[in-house]
């Protein structure tokens, strides 16, 4: 034999020698099962590698689920209002049975928050995935609503829904109000503050280049990621959708009640003065120093100070350089499917709150006075005429329809003409009137006529707070056929079900819309009427943003 033949040989051997050592030194971290299971094929069992290190989920009746997962560098310290890390790697199995922090927060009327939350170790995600199969399964990735400032990822638990649709869904904190969205000049260490004001939507990009490094390990396809959400989650999926920086990280996107105000985010100087007011009201008022001073303050402090604040995306930097709306428009947007819609009565939820849920119902004598608040002497006018008291249940009612209409409604139908220019969008309405109101405000719905409004339709999607839905038998049926609708378009399709209208595409069939409701009240079908019926003329001609409540879920 040669000398470069012995060389060569002793360096496969050596290297053979080295990995060796290196597979015999992770099996040690491991318990024997798990040892077993790095043979095992992925997707299967509740052992699963990721490249920080191995988790160890549960079993249950609808399939497999591992929740806390850390997917970023906790954001505390110096690293405060700075771009999300990776995860560090983690030695051993770990558990990953219970649901991570919730991201600092107040609290709130929803199931579970009934305190505030003060911690910022929470940039974590739950995966649910079906039970054993070598296929590569298509994604869902969940952004929860709550206005921006409130909710976490187990607000919704879709174990049924990944079970009926074949899917694996992962859901996702992220970091909210003053702590995911605060802008201010030095505060993320670059001289040009490229990413200011957007750590927050910098989070649900982190997770998503998670999930494309991990979900192959829980039987999932990396290539088919679609990213979901309702209200603020349905916005900051619209925000996504026009972020240069997220382009390839989905193929999909599914918007449930997000585009109010056309999905408009801060322009960068009017983020910058929020800041520094912001800055000044939490203690920090010099430019220089508010950065570092700011990073000194507890969670505490920094919860109450962002009150009365408008905390959201900022346009004008690296991640998002143009408006969604001029991104849609001028074609720099991702090119992707969306489905997109809103409900029939979104309003309603957010009237209540402000008049009937203050004890203070509104008044047919105080009706053209709000309205004049709300919108100005001559919208408000036109307003009161396209909008009589004598056409709905009750003056809240009336303000109500109006408020859902400019918000939702109509942004949702402007949205979707946008987006057809640049790909298939599919357009529907949750039309139920019937439904329960979902469980922050199902006592309340004893005395107030909620009708289909903001939030009601992710209950018949998904196990909202992880409870269950008192439907009906008609109710039951349009909830698995949404779940159908849902989970054919998350597989690459047209949204379907069976024996019923499949969405329609906007390029194809504009201003049509699937229009969701029981079998007594007519059915799914394809209504030509919902524009007219929302008064979108109106609100289209008036050139309103009509930016969502702070409380917008």
């Amino acid at each position: 034999m040669s000398r470069m033949s012995r060389m060569s040989r002793m360096r496969r051997i050596r290297r053979g020698a080295s990995a060796f050592v290196v597979m015999a030194a992770a099996a040690a971290l491991l318990t024997p099962n798990a040892a077993q299971a790095a043979q095992a094929a992925p997707g299967k069992g509740t052992l699963v590698r990721t490249d920080a290190g191995w988790l160890r989920g549960e079993s249950t009746a609808e399939g497999r689920q591992f929740l806390g997962i850390p997917y970023a560098r906790q954001p505390v310290g110096d690293l405060r209002w700075k771009e999300p890390r990776p995860a560090k790697s983690w030695q051993g199995v770990r558990g990953a049975t219970s649901f991570g922090n919730r991201c600092v927060q107040t609290a709130s009327w929803d199931p579970g928050y009934e305190n505030p939350s003060h911690t910022e170790d929470c940039l974590d995600l739950n995966v649910y995935a079906p039970k054993g199969t070598h296929k590569q399964r298509p994604v869902m990735v969940w952004l929860h609503g709550g206005g921006l400032t409130a909710g976490a990822g187990e607000d919704i638990v879709p174990d049924t829904f990944a079970r009926r649709t074949g899917t694996v869904v992962v859901t996702v904190n992220y970091r909210l109000g003053a702590m995911g969205f605060l802008a201010g000049k030095g505060l993320d260490g670059e001289a040009s503050d490229r990413v200011s004001g957007n750590y927050g939507m910098l989070d649900q990009q982190a997770a998503l280049r998670w999930v494309r490094a991990n979900i192959g390990s829980f039987g999932g396809d990396r290539q088919r990621v679609t990213i979901a959400g309702e209200s603020a989650g349905g916005r900051s999926v619209c925000t996504q959708l026009a972020s240069p920086t997220a382009k390839g990280l989905y193929r999909a996107g599914i918007v449930q009640s997000g585009a109010y105000g056309d999905c408009a985010a801060r322009e960068r100087e009017e983020a910058l003065t929020q800041g520094a007011a912001f800055a000044k009201k939490a203690g920090c008022p010099e430019p220089a120093t508010a950065p570092a001073c700011l990073r000194k303050k507890p969670a505490e402090e920094i919860l109450a100070a962002q009150a009365g604040f408008d905390w959201g995306p900022v346009a004008g930097g690296d991640f998002l350089p143009v408006q969604p709306e001029e991104a849609y428009e001028n074609g720099s947007a991702s090119r992707v499917p969306v489905l997109n819609g809103a409900n029939s009565d979104e309003g309603r939820l957010f009237a209540y709150g402000q008049f009937d849920g203050q004890g203070k119902p509104l008044t047919e004598e105080q009706y053209p006075g709000a309205l004049t608040r709300m919108y100005g002497a001559d919208l408000g006018a036109k307003v009161l005429g396209r909008y009589p008291v004598t056409e709905h249940a009750s003056p809240t009612h009336a303000y109500a329809a109006a408020q859902g209409d400019m918000m939702f409604a109509c942004t949702a139908l402007r949205m979707d003409r946008t987006l057809a220019g640049r790909g298939p969008v599919y357009a529907y309405e949750f039309a139920d009137r019937t439904s329960p109101p979902f469980a922050s405000i199902r006592e309340a719905g004893r005395t107030f006529d909620f009708g289909a409004t903001h939030v009601n339709e992710v209950q018949y999607l998904f196990k909202h707070f992880g409870l269950p839905t008192p439907l009906n038998a008609e109710q039951r049926d349009l909830a698995g056929q949404m779940v159908q609708y849902w989970g054919s378009f998350i597989h690459g399709g047209a949204p379907r079900a069976d024996g019923q209208p499949t969405a329609p595409d906007q390029r194809t069939q504009p201003g049509k819309v699937l229009s969701l409701r029981t079998a007594s009240a007519g059915g799914n079908d394809l209504s030509t009427t919902v524009a007219r019926e929302h008064r979108c003329d109106l609100w289209d001609s008036a050139g309103l943003e009509g930016a969502a409540p702070a409380d917008a879920g």
